[in-house]
This record gives C-alpha cells, sequence and structure tokens, in this order.
C-alpha cells in the first residue's frame, strides 16, 4: 500500500491530489475477471466517521463478509477534498477484510473531479486496487438528460472531456454518476455497476455499505445514550 500524510492543510491537499493524479491509470488489465467486489460508505455523527466494507460475490451478489471501523474526525467538509476526510477510515475498513476485493465501489467520485482525482481514484491507487466512483450527486460536469429507462446513460463532460456516465439505476428515480477511479476503464465501470444492480438507485454493495456503516453509529449513539 502506498502511504502519504493525510494530516494535511488544503494548500498540501491539493497538492498531493495532483501529484497523485498521475499514477491514475483509466484502462482495464487483459485478465481482470472480477468475483469479488466491495462496496465502502461512511456514516457520521458530530465528532466521529463509521466507515464500512462490504464484500460481496460476483455474479450472484451473496454477502461474503463485512466490516466496520470508527475514528474521529480530522479534516473538515471540503467538497473536492472528500478523500482526506473519509478515506483513511475506508481504508482501514478494506484492509480488515479477510478476502482482498477484485473492484471495490466507492460512494463517491471517481476521475469525475476538479483535478480527477476524487476519492475512489484516491483509494484504488493507494491500494492498488480497480475502483469505481458511484456518487448520488454531481460534484463537476453537465450532461444531458437520462432517458428514463434501466441502463440508459449519458455522458458526463467538463470543459470538453468526459468524465463520467450518467446512468439510470432505475426508472423513475435520480440517475447516479459514475466514474471510474483506477486500473478500469468506462465501459468495464458500467458493467460492473449494472451487474452489481438488485432493484435499487445504488448498487448492492455501496446499498449495503451505507446500511452497515449507518448501524455502526446507530450502535455507539445507542450505547452512549440508552
Amino acid at each position: 500500500m502506498i502511504r502519504h500524510p493525510w494530516y494535511v492543510d488544503y494548500e498540501k491537499a491539493v497538492e498531493i491530489q495532483r501529484t497523485f493524479r498521475e499514477r491514475v491509470i483509466l484502462k482495464t488489465n487483459e485478465d481482470f475477471n472480477p468475483h469479488f467486489v466491495a462496496g465502502v460508505d461512511v456514516s457520521f455523527d458530530k465528532k466521529r466517521l463509521y466507515a464500512a466494507a462490504v464484500l460481496l460475490s460476483l455474479p450472484d451478489l451473496a454477502l461474503i463478509e463485512k466490516n466496520t471501523v470508527s475514528s474521529n474526525i480530522t479534516f473538515p467538509y471540503i467538497p473536492g477534498l472528500l478523500s482526506f476526510r473519509e478515506a483513511p477510515a475506508i481504508i482501514k475498513a478494506i484492509m480488515g477484510l479477510k478476502k482482498r476485493p477484485d473492484v471495490i465501489i466507492v460512494d463517491g467520485q471517481g476521475i469525475a473531479h476538479p483535478r480527477r482525482f476524487g476519492i475512489a481514484a484516491h483509494i484504488g491507487v493507494l491500494l492498488d486496487i480497480a475502483s469505481i466512483g458511484c456518487a448520488k450527486k454531481r460534484l463537476v460536469g453537465d450532461y444531458q438528460p437520462v432517458p428514463d429507462e434501466l441502463g440508459a446513460y449519458t455522458y458526463l463532460k467538463d470543459r470538453g472531456e468526459v468524465i463520467g456516465l450518467v446512468v439510470r439505476t432505475k426508472r423513475h428515480v435520480k440517475p447516479i454518476f459514475v466514474s471510474p477511479g483506477h486500473l478500469i476503464d468506462f465501459e468495464t465501470s458500467y458493467n460492473i455497476v449494472m451487474a452489481c444492480l438488485s432493484g435499487y438507485r445504488l448498487p448492492e454493495p455501496t446499498r449495503m455499505a451505507h446500511i452497515e456503516a449507518n448501524r455502526a453509529r446507530k450502535k455507539i449513539q445507542n450505547k452512549f445514550f440508552t
């Protein structure tokens, strides 16, 4: 695993993103045949964050294992610097899994980011694992309306560059924003996300990670306030 400082100021954080962006590979390995996909997400209270990593098998999406960790919040919420707030705990949660995932789906951006280095790209580069950003909201870029059909998508573009796909994962609900993070291309990112759908807006790995992160937070809150 590549290491670098997390407890930095704004200027240093941006410098780290620009430096590590050069390591991003938007190409899928020829032998890529994922059997295990991890989903990660984070929940917060006022002082702590709770990160969950959930490992599922492909293509049946059976639960293999899950892991949650908690830590103090040490970096403020700053759009575009989410990884410095959330990634240390997420990485610890992933590293706590007994089985190494073949691909990680992150509730956040891949290269659909002002500096093309969102949290999914950051985690993928540091762990040297294929990663996909799967965000509920757009951070940067413009797109055309997405047809109301399962699997329909339009391109997310920033200054003429395609940086992601805006994907309809369920009819009559808002689309999600999918972008490659590391060691994966646009087409494979799309195919993995579609293969992980189970009738909900979010792919099953991140949907389950969201549930587990909230469960971990509520467990701690109930311990102290009941």
